[in-house]
């Protein structure tokens, strides 16, 4: 007689695949930690890369906890409180020690407004993930702290990158990106999220390869890489806007149209 086959699975233990997305949280932590003590030794390329890896990392437990079937309410928490070190105090820090200090306390003003604002965003977050899943979930209302914590860090990153196309002046451009990307990210505008995003299968070359041609370009060319990313991402603001009103307009009348159906007289 014939044994029943045995299902396989990725991660047999209930509590290791809990474990395992936590554990690249806690290390996103101490990489966004590590930053703030590398930008305080004057270390600025070290300490973006740090931010750079720790988004990363942001970007992976969420997708791997998901894949292991390896969700908690403490994963989530944990998240939640490692975004507001890695994308809200340490890049506060780093551009408090590069810049912002010589504005004396309207510079640490700024940087409070800015580490506000991420704590009130991942709040937001956390209060509409337990609605009911939609084509909005397509979108983030407003920025996500990963994004805005490296968008803050781009006046920075333009200065090491020695690009030299334009002459800043950094005292002026820095709390005005702060003051704007701290309005972004608690504001409702739609921007793409990427976390359930449905790739066809005809296309997974392409995305492979971009993703190998953009991990190449960040290996090589990181800082002018990293400042030409920011760029895309602040245009694809205007495309996620109108791509999700026409979404919206589409819902609305499709459910129109249900409603209105006349019912079947028999």
């Amino acid at each position: 007689m014939n044994e029943p086959k045995k299902k396989f699975k990725l991660v047999t233990d209930t509590r290791a695949r809990v474990i395992l997305p936590n554990t690249l949280t806690l290390i996103g932590v101490c990489i966004g930690l590590s930053s703030i003590n590398l930008a305080l030794n004057q270390n600025y390329k070290l300490a973006i890369v740090a931010i750079l890896f720790a988004a990363i990392i942001d970007g992976l437990d969420g997708r791997i906890a998901r894949l292991i079937k390896g969700t908690s309410k403490v994963g989530k928490e944990l998240d939640s409180l490692t975004d507001i070190i890695s994308f809200g105090v340490a890049p506060a820090f780093i551009m408090y020690f590069w810049i912002l200090n010589s504005l004396g306390k309207v510079g640490w003003l700024i940087c409070l407004i800015y580490v506000v604002c991420v704590a009130l965003r991942l709040a937001r977050f956390n209060i509409n993930t337990d609605v009911d899943p939609s084509w909005k979930d397509n979108f983030f209302e407003g920025i996500p702290s990963p994004a805005g914590g490296i968008l803050v860090l781009s006046p920075l990153i333009y200065d090491v990158s020695e690009l030299d196309i334009l002459t800043l002046n950094y005292q002026f451009v820095t709390p005005i990106i702060f003051v704007v990307i701290s309005i972004l990210l608690i504001s409702k505008i739609p921007t793409y999220s990427l976390k359930k995003i449905v790739v066809p299968r005809s296309t997974t070359i392409f995305l492979l390869f971009g993703i190998v041609l953009s991990f190449g370009l960040l290996l090589i060319f990181t800082f002018k890489a990293l400042i030409m990313c920011c760029l895309i991402y602040l245009l694809s603001i205007p495309a996620s806007i109108i791509h999700y009103k026409k979404l919206k307009k589409s819902f609305v009348n499709d459910n129109k149209f249900i409603e209105e159906e006349p019912e079947d007289v028999l």
